[in-house]
C-alpha cells in the first residue's frame, strides 16, 4: 500500500503526541455539499449510490477537495448489513429507511443466519479498494458499521423510529431472543469489518446511535456487551500498523466509563456530555472524539470559530483528541462553515499539543 503522508489522525486515536489536533466530520459526504446531491441525482436512488464503487469513491472523495480534512470515511449506509441478510432494504422520500421483511418474532430471528459478505456485500469491498487507490496516501480512510442494538432496532422496528415499541417489547418479553439477534448481527459485522480492513480500511468506527435508549443492566447486555464482541473481533493491525477502534453511541454520558473497558481505542462524544466531563469518565483511557453541536455551523463564522475555541479547551492539553461534531452533518448546512471550522481547528489547535 502507499505510505500514508498524513497519520495525524491514526497517532491521535492512540493517544500518541501530534502537532495538532486532527478533523473529521460525520457524514462529511453528503446532502450539504451541491456536488454530492448532483452524483445522487446521476445514481438514481441512495441505494444505487452505495452499491456502486465508484460513486461512491467520488463522494467520498468530495469534501477532501474542499477542506483540509486529516481521514476520508467511506460512503455507505449501516443498514448495508440486514439488507445482506435478506429482509429487502428500501427507502422511501421523507420517511428514511425501511425493510419489506423486518423480524419481530423469535422464528424470525432465529432464522437469521450471518451471510456471505464477499458475495453480499462485495461492492462496499471494491469501494474501499477504489478510495485507497484515489487517496493515494494523503488521509488514512476509516470503515464503519452501526451496532448489533442500533442495526436491531431498524430491523425489528421495520425502520426509523424515536420510541422503539416493539424492540422494547423484545427486550421485556423475550430477552434471550434479542440476545439472538444481537449475536447474529454481531457475528456478521465482525466478518464485514474485518473484510473492510482487510480491502484497506485504517481505522473503523461503529455508530451505537440508539443503544441509549436502554439503560443501566439493559445497554450493557444488549448494546454495549454486543459492540465489545465486536471489538474482540476485530483484525487489529494491517500493514504493519494499528487498526484503531471507535465507539460512538450518542446520548452515553456517564456509560463512557462502561465502554472504555471494551478494549476500544476511542470514543466518540456526542455534545450533551463536554470534553472535561467525558475525559474524567474514561480517566485517559482511550482517546476521545467530537463534540461540537451541529446546529452551530448555523450560526455566524465568529460563532463557529468561538464553538471551536470552547471544545479545543474542553479536551484540554494532551494527546488524544480528535475534532469532530457531535453527530452528522445535517443537509441545511451552508458548505463555507464547514470551511471555517476545519480552519479554526487548523489555527487554534497547535496549543494543546507539545511541540517536538
Amino acid at each position: 500500500m502507499t505510505e500514508l503522508k498524513n497519520d495525524v489522525f491514526l497517532r491521535a486515536l492512540l493517544r500518541q503526541p501530534v502537532p495538532r489536533t486532527p478533523v473529521w466530520i460525520m457524514r462529511q459526504a453528503g446532502r450539504y455539499l451541491p456536488e454530492y446531491r448532483a452524483v445522487r441525482a446521476q445514481a438514481g436512488s441512495f441505494l444505487d449510490l452505495c452499491q456502486n464503487p465508484e460513486l461512491a469513491c467520488e463522494v467520498t472523495m468530495q469534501p477532501l477537495r474542499r477542506y483540509k480534512l486529516d481521514a476520508a470515511i467511506l460512503f455507505s449506509d449501516i443498514l448495508t448489513v440486514p439488507n445482506a441478510m435478506g429482509l429487502g432494504l428500501y427507502f422511501i422520500e421523507g420517511e428514511g429507511p425501511k425493510f419489506k421483511n423486518p423480524v419481530r418474532t423469535a422464528d424470525a430471528i432465529r432464522a437469521l443466519r450471518v451471510p456471505d459478505v464477499e458475495s453480499k456485500l462485495g461492492y462496499v469491498f471494491e469501494a474501499v479498494r477504489t478510495i485507497r487507490r484515489e487517496l493515494n496516501g494523503e488521509v488514512p480512510l476509516i470503515g464503519f458499521a452501526g451496532s448489533p442494538f442500533t442495526v436491531g432496532t431498524y430491523m425489528v422496528e421495520g425502520g426509523s423510529s424515536r420510541e422503539f415499541p416493539h424492540i422494547k417489547a423484545l427486550a421485556a418479553e423475550a430477552p434471550e431472543v434479542l440476545d439472538q439477534l444481537m449475536d447474529v448481527v454481531a457475528e456478521t459485522t465482525i466478518e464485514y469489518l474485518n473484510a473492510q480492513i482487510d480491502a484497506g480500511a485504517q481505522a473503523v468506527q461503529i455508530f451505537d446511535t440508539w443503544g441509549a435508549a436502554f439503560e443501566g443492566d439493559d445497554f450493557k447486555r444488549f448494546s454495549m456487551a454486543s459492540m465489545q464482541k465486536i471489538v474482540d473481533g476485530l483484525t487489529r493491525e494491517q500493514d504493519g500498523r494499528r487498526v484503531p477502534v471507535i465507539l460512538f453511541t450518542k446520548g452515553a454520558g456517564p456509560l463512557l466509563a462502561n465502554l472504555a473497558d471494551t478494549g476500544c481505542d476511542a470514543l466518540g462524544v456526542d455534545w450533551t456530555t463536554d470534553l472535561a466531563t467525558a475525559r474524567q469518565y474514561v480517566d485517559d483511557k482511550v482517546a476521545l472524539q467530537g463534540n461540537l453541536d451541529p446546529a452551530t455551523l448555523r450560526e455566524s463564522p465568529d460563532v463557529i470559530r468561538q464553538g471551536v475555541a470552547d471544545t479545543l479547551a474542553s479536551y484540554g492539553k494532551g494527546p488524544g483528541h480528535v475534532f469532530n461534531l457531535g453527530h452528522g452533518i445535517t443537509p441545511d448546512i451552508d458548505p463555507d462553515h464547514l470551511g471555517v471550522l476545519v480552519d479554526a481547528v487548523h489555527e487554534l489547535s497547535p496549543k494543546y499539543h507539545v511541540r517536538s
